[in-house]
């Protein structure tokens, strides 16, 4: 077969059961395949994800490695789609919700704008979100370092080094109180990224409002409390997934009867992508924690329309643009196909797919960090036009340390000119109808489905973890991505291409002095609160955590931990020790 005969069969019979126009494959016996014939495709070039298949030609991939089209036309969607528009895409603020939850788009609410933030003591990181909310920031997003993350006190041995680094440091109620002080939380929506101790951190929160006057039903915000995917990227677990799976459900019971507009889960796939998956393992394996844990909320008793509304997501925004568009366009319509076909749900909101989105931070470069504005800036872009509730944008420096206040706001006024510049937000879905993102779309549909049905015949997700199955499939992706990088298949700017010698910037350095303030002020704690009273409230949540909750429908069930997480928060009893009480009942866990 000639070359130009390779080329061709590329794009005509690539396929199976693809049926070409007269005027598509007139255009490449005339017009295609003599300008190949003068300038072939090249296997790197410019573009990124391209090599050369086992013929010789170029093959085109997403960064994912799925394999991409030169072009696309209406061969490539399915043979009823003209006439089942409302069964694949529908209008917008109808099912399926591919084109968006909401009729109007942002022309009736822009996205809120968040930041990440979070470093050395809570005082400190205090005035970050004060500087972030005066420079326009429409909500607040908590960065807890690694020992609060793992539910360690700051004076712990294992805390020492880690104090502050990577976010901020809470040891109790009284730096809790600290991180918001001066900040009313009747009026300002708060997300925080914890999720083993979420409970706990949760507890402080809520009596925080309370010291504030604020009406819990009158709260908003979101905890992540995904401690799936721990187990699946992250490894931040404290204790086995059954019990955890627990604590996560008695926090969606709680909310459900106590905090009506606060999402009590954040059902995460940003560190599923993070940890090396593919985009379709990302949704996959999200939307299917999201299945696991409207499970465990149906055998504990609850309805679905009693929380179903409050489940919100997280997705990473990583630089294939068009993949990621598509992404999110079919997380919604999967979403919808699953509330409503495999768990009754009958109200619109028990079926929206609302999501926060934060910028791929493993996609960000030591080397010529600068480079990073502009790969934030499209991914931005691509989670706007996906159609996101909520966004981060992640600043430029975050590959060399936690960011300064100048990259922070560069960060932030992408957002702006994004929403206020670009024209972007005028248009509901723009892309809808595009040959390409359509097919994209439902390549994903399809792929997730796949998945679906191997996690089901596991037994769900949790059974899955046990086995290490996502985890292996993580792996095997992440790797393949990085021998594409090594070998130049994959293109980064500036790390395997267009390298140049650098000074090292200016970065946000962290000392020690966080540990021993955050040690001081335990001390003080201690000192001043009453040991009797934190050891029976402590005491009263290791029962309580020992007793099955009973199924309820009209209450909060009797042993749900979360009035005793208040308890102890109230007595001033610290993270450590809280923690401490859930493992004495739970144990550890060791992934096979």
């Amino acid at each position: 077969m000639t070359r130009k005969a390779a080329h061709l069969r590329e794009t005509a019979a690539v396929e199976t059961g693809r049926h070409p126009s007269a005027e598509e494959l007139r255009w490449e016996r005339e017009t295609l395949g003599p300008a190949l014939a003068k300038i072939p495709e090249h296997p790197v070039g410019g573009a990124t994800g391209v090599n050369r298949d086992e013929g010789g030609n170029a093959r085109f991939t997403t960064i994912s490695g799925a394999p991409v089209r030169r072009l696309y036309t209406e061969a490539d969607l399915p043979e009823d789609w003209a006439a089942n528009q409302a069964t694949y895409l529908g209008m917008p603020g109808e099912p399926p919700y591919t084109r968006g939850i909401h009729p109007t788009g942002y022309r009736g609410r822009m996205w809120t704008m968040r930041q990440f933030s979070g470093f050395a003591s809570p005082e400190e990181t205090n005035l970050r979100y004060k500087y972030l909310l005066a420079g326009g920031a429409g909500g607040l997003s908590v960065a807890f370092d690694l020992p609060t993350l793992m539910g360690c006190d700051s004076d712990d041995a294992q805390s020492e080094g880690e104090v502050g680094k990577c976010g901020v440091a809470i040891d109790s109620i009284d730096d809790m109180e600290r991180l918001f002080a001066g900040i009313p939380l009747e009026s300002t929506t708060v997300s925080m990224t914890i999720n083993s101790p979420a409970a706990v951190l949760w507890a402080m929160y809520l009596v925080v409002a309370e010291r504030q006057g604020a009406e819990w039903a009158r709260v908003s915000g979101t905890l992540q409390n995904d401690i799936l995917k721990e187990y699946i990227a992250q490894k931040e677990y404290l204790y086995p997934p059954a019990p955890s799976m627990r604590l996560v459900v008695d926090t969606l019971e709680f909310a459900a009867r106590r905090t009506p507009t606060f999402n009590p889960i954040s059902i995460s796939g940003y560190h599923i992508r993070e940890a090396g998956s593919t985009a379709v393992q990302e949704l996959a394996f999200t939307l299917y924690d999201g299945v696991e844990y409207v499970e465990w909320a149906l055998r504990r008793g609850l309805a679905v329309e009693d929380f179903a509304p409050r489940l919100s997501f997280f997705f990473n925004a990583h630089n294939d643009f068009f993949e990621e568009i598509a992404k999110y366009r079919a997380a919604r319509k999967i979403w919808y196909r699953v509330m409503r076909e495999r768990f009754g749900a009958q109200q619109a909101r028990s079926q929206w797919m609302r999501f926060h989105t934060q910028t791929a931070g493993v996609s960000l470069t030591a080397q010529q960090p600068m480079n990073n504005i502009a790969r934030v800036a499209i991914q931005a872009l691509a989670a706007v036009l996906g159609g996101t509730q909520s966004l981060h944008t992640d600043a430029f420096d975050e590959a060399l340390a936690l960011p300064t206040e100048e990259a922070a706001q560069i960060a932030l006024r992408t957002q702006q000119i994004l929403a206020y510049e670009s024209g972007v937000a005028n248009v509901i879905d723009a892309l809808g109808g595009s040959y390409f993102v359509e097919k994209l779309t439902l390549e994903m549909e399809q792929g997730a489905f796949g998945y679906f049905g191997k996690l089901d015949g596991m037994g769900g997700m949790v059974k899955a973890i046990e086995g290490g199955y996502p985890q292996k499939e993580i792996a095997e992706a992440s790797y393949a991505y990085q021998r594409a990088v090594e070998a130049s298949e994959k293109i980064l700017v500036g790390v395997n291409k267009y390298t140049i010698e650098e000074p090292a910037p200016e970065t946000l350095y962290i000392g020690e002095s966080v540990r021993d303030a955050q040690t001081q002020k335990l001390k003080t704690l201690r000192a001043e609160r009453s040991g009797e009273t934190v050891r029976s409230t402590l005491d009263a949540l290791r029962r309580a955590a020992a007793t099955e909750p009973e199924a309820t429908r009209d209450g909060v069930s009797a042993a749900n931990t979360m009035p005793f997480l208040l308890d102890c928060v109230r007595a001033r009893a610290t993270l450590g020790e809280i923690c401490a009480a859930f493992r004495d009942v739970y144990g550890g866990w060791q992934e096979a």
